[in-house]
């Protein structure tokens, strides 16, 4: 009887973990909400007592991008080695894709948005907190990847504090220009051209190698095949939507942030109605995903494919994103 009695509760107790971990693990799989960014900067403003500038915004917009890395539910899961973290696959991928477009915008500011010309200094708070944005994502170890980070965020705001009192010992600017967003525009067509297409693939399909197209003389390290077949793992096709679909949100709120600051330079060139249509599209890609799984039908089969849905989204707000690149270019 004591045996029996003993393994009931060993039994009941470890069902009851296994529940109590899932229903742990779908609280933490919940995505943040999108930011009000003009409520944050209004905050912001307030509790420093100042008035917003040029660059305020933005600053603001990456912080909080950076902030829910580490502070949604869950907080960081991507170097987490405990359950139930650890069983967990798509929140991480969530976070890789935020990150990747954290460090985008990180690297920006550093190389243009804060720099008048290529012959100026680096401002210095972003020059200790973009290198800390590249430390491995799934990095638990002294130093843990949400240390570098955290440390990061706290440079972000010496920045953006330097950007309102710009006294002569903690120079700070932030230069809204054509160029510069350009500069900004193209690392993110680069971006979101790798997440369509890895999207695309969730679908096998042969493909022409156009690696070396439009370019007579162009040469490569190794020999090509003239046809490629391509296709993206059925273990990864959730892992590659989650992670586009991070990329997107935070791609979304660090835009809505750039049509502030950039006001004038869009209106200048008549493309703000450019940048409302991206916004426009990341938007649809945020859309409740009402599955409990991403389904993987063929292209026009009778089950849905959510990859090739996030890839259309992601696709027309990449061409947005060119035309608006010709509009600063030329406009």
């Amino acid at each position: 009887m004591n045996t029996m009695f003993s393994t009931k509760t060993i039994v009941w107790a470890f069902t009851g973990l296994f529940f109590l971990l899932y229903g742990v693990g779908v609280y933490w799989s919940f995505e943040p909400d999108p930011i009000n960014i003009h409520a944050e900067v209004t905050q912001a403003a307030k509790a420093e007592n100042v008035a917003p500038v040029v660059g305020y915004t933005t600053t603001t917009a990456l912080i909080k991008v950076s902030e829910a890395l580490l502070y949604k539910p869950g907080g960081y899961l991507s170097n987490d080695i405990m359950p139930p973290s650890v069983f967990l696959d798509n929140m991480p991928a969530w976070e890789f894709g935020v990150l990747e477009m954290v460090r985008d915008m990180a690297l920006v500011m550093r190389k243009d948005f804060s720099r008048s010309q290529s012959q100026s200094l680096e401002n210095k708070s972003l020059q200790e907190a973009q290198p800390r944005f590249n430390i491995d994502s799934k990095n638990w170890a002294v130093p843990s990847a949400e240390s570098e980070y955290g440390e990061a965020i706290k440079h972000l705001y010496a920045y953006r504090k330097a950007l309102v009192t710009n006294n002569g010992n903690n120079k700070a600017q932030f230069y809204a220009r054509a160029d510069n967003l350009r500069a900004y525009i193209e690392e993110v067509q680069k971006r979101l051209g790798s997440y369509s297409q890895r999207l695309s693939l969730s679908v096998g399909r042969e493909q022409v190698n156009t690696d070396l197209a439009g370019d007579r003389p162009a040469e490569q390290s190794t020999q090509g095949q003239a046809h490629i077949q391509m296709q993206t793992s059925w273990w990864k096709i959730d892992d590659v939507f989650y992670e586009a679909r991070g990329a997107t949100w935070a791609l979304l709120q660090l835009l809505r942030a750039v049509e502030i600051d950039f006001n004038s330079v869009l209106e200048n060139k008549n493309a703000k109605i450019s940048l409302q249509q991206i916004i426009r599209e990341l938007e649809a890609s945020q859309e409740s995903l009402w599955s409990p799984m991403v389904l993987n039908g063929s292209g026009f089969g009778f089950v849905a494919n959510h990859s090739l849905v996030m890839a259309n989204y992601i696709s027309r707000a990449n061409a947005a994103l060119i035309d608006l690149n010709e509009l600063l270019t030329k406009g």
